[in-house]
């Protein structure tokens, strides 16, 4: 369903009838939430082709990111955080909707061509959700998830809108050159502007404080999907000659996320400025895990022990660094184990903000209790990814320590393809590398595995 306040049509007749017709609707369909002053404001920061330790609090050594190891100071790091699916639109899909992509229409990347649908405006996003309770909600940076009036930002419950609707922008030109014909892709609320020769991170920081200055009497929700360092990797001259000395293809890529750093330092310096930090809960988020395409240099990310990359579900391509910060309410300098997903933060921002939930269908939980404590348990026993449609698509599910991994494919290695097989099960307690197939050795693992994919496929209406 929508929100038919959203979308309403075009109507003549006069606007206190209209009023009387919609208000008791509007009511109904509301959230219930806690009183404007007692709501955080809300900034969930999507960086994009981010590498499972690719901030030195992660584990990286050779970067420099100040600004987001200051912000995990003041508040947790999730070190068990898996992304909704390895590829951006999936990802984002599940970010947005609370939802297996896949049960929400998306279950690969959807189209960079104007005029193409991408998620299906059925779905109930956390941006329509947010709204109808109260709170101003804005998007900045990439979207990716469709490509028409109905799917793009302000088509999902963004009042405000303002970047790039395709998978990736040369960041100084704004065009996108990946498939033919090269097409200028930057948007403000649905209308095409031009800022050439501008540098998108800039104008993301610059266009984020804008819509913070109009919103801040009111309780806002910033979705800031910074597209980068996902290619073309652009970073800044000060910090190409930070990292001349490293090899390439890690200096391109540490140019680029030490650049993320600094924009993500600036957003937060204009809260700190406005006096808005205390009350406003922010998220920082990868995607994915990094790439290993020829556009990305054959690679450049770091995914410590972890085999695969972005593409595919061995855990480089889905354990991702995450980050959330609330200083009025959530611990500081804490770690968190617990097993997580990006799908979680729907229920979990809601949760945090005193609304109730969705009655349709979530896949993800609420992290409430597991940011406030470590001594939570997960509130999953088992999640499933599926990436890709048909027979061929990836598949994984994991449930405590195992994780069977159905069309298995393995990215680590950009260039040269390792074989897998097609049904490979893994230990993650003895064997967090995944190298070791372990099928054949515990059948009843196996079987109990499937059993759980084909009660998700059966709830989604998919067949084997």
């Amino acid at each position: 369903m929508r929100f038919p306040f959203l979308t309403l049509p075009s109507l003549t007749f006069p606007v206190w009838l209209l009023a009387a017709t919609f208000l008791p609707v509007i009511a109904a369909l509301r959230p219930n939430a806690a009183s404007a002053a007692d709501r955080p404001n809300v900034i969930l920061i999507y960086t994009d082709d981010q590498g499972s330790l690719d901030l030195n609090c992660f584990g990286s050594s050779d970067l420099q990111t100040p600004n987001l190891d200051a912000l995990a100071a003041r508040g947790v790091r999730v070190t068990q955080m898996y992304a909704p699916s390895a590829i951006c639109s999936a990802s984002r899909a599940g970010l947005m909707t609370g939802r297996f992509p896949a049960r929400a229409g998306v279950p690969a990347n959807v189209s960079s061509s104007q005029g193409q649908s991408g998620m299906p405006e059925t779905e109930i996003t956390l941006a329509e959700w947010l709204r109808a309770a109260g709170y101003a909600t804005g998007h900045i940076g990439k979207w990716h998830l469709g490509y028409t009036p109905e799917t793009m930002p302000n088509g999902q419950g963004f009042q405000y809108s303002f970047g790039h609707m395709g998978g990736c922008i040369d960041n100084y030109s704004h065009f996108f050159y990946w498939n033919g014909p090269n097409r200028h892709d930057l948007w403000r609320n649905g209308e095409e502007v031009f800022h050439d020769g501008e540098f998108f991170l800039d104008l993301m920081v610059e266009e984020a404080g804008q819509f913070i200055d109009a919103h801040r009497e009111e309780p806002f929700f910033l979705y800031w999907a910074i597209n980068a360092p996902h290619y073309p990797m652009q970073g800044t001259s000060k910090w190409r000659r930070h990292y001349r000395s490293l090899p390439s293809p890690r200096r391109q890529y540490a140019e680029f996320v030490s650049t993320v750093d600094e924009k993500v330092g600036e957003l937060i310096d204009f809260l700190d400025r406005h006096s808005l930090r205390e009350h406003t809960l922010i998220i920082v988020q990868s995607d994915h895990g990094h790439s290993t395409e020829e556009r990305a240099f054959w690679g450049g990310g770091n995914a410590g022990p972890y085999r695969g990359a972005k593409g595919c579900l061995f855990e480089g391509g889905i354990r991702v660094p995450s980050i959330a910060s609330w200083p009025a309410r959530i611990p500081q300098g804490e770690v968190r184990e617990q097993l997580a997903t990006g799908c979680d933060w729907f229920p979990t921002i809601a949760d945090l903000c005193g609304l109730s939930q969705p009655d349709h269908h979530l896949d993800g939980k609420s992290l409430a209790a597991v940011l406030e404590s470590s001594q939570a348990p997960s509130p999953h026993d088992h999640f499933f990814w599926l990436l890709g449609r048909g027979h061929n698509a990836q598949w994984a599910v994991r449930r405590d320590d195992w994780k069977l991994l159905g069309n298995a494919n393995d990215r680590s290695d950009g260039k040269n393809r390792v074989p897998v097989d097609k049904l490979f099960l893994a230990n993650l307690n003895q064997d967090i590398g995944e190298q070791k197939n372990l099928a054949d050795e515990h059948p009843a693992i196996v079987a109990e595995l499937q059993a759980i994919r084909q009660q998700h496929l059966e709830s989604m209406g998919m067949e084997e």
